[in-house]
């Protein structure tokens, strides 16, 4: 499975969002400073994961919610 995942900073408020087929793995490496983007920013909380079977229809999710319309839809998983 592939995970496309929405992390949100418990320091800042800030979202980030990614692609892994490990989620657990990926979220403790966001969270050990592993991760240049999130590193100054941690702890990271998840917010939302979306499973793909194909990494190829998980990777156009990822690209999607970077979008315009994207984030759009990331401020309505937000508020629900």
């Amino acid at each position: 499975m592939h995970y496309v995942y929405i992390l949100k900073s418990q320091r800042n408020g800030k979202l980030y969002n990614g692609l892994t087929d490990d989620l657990k793995r990926r979220i403790k490496e966001h969270n050990s400073e592993k991760s240049e983007f999130t590193k100054n920013n941690g702890p990271w909380k998840l917010i939302y994961y979306e499973a793909f079977i194909s990494r190829e229809d998980a990777r156009k999710e990822e690209l999607f919610l970077k979008s315009g319309k994207g984030r759009e839809r990331i401020k309505y998983l937000l508020t629900i």
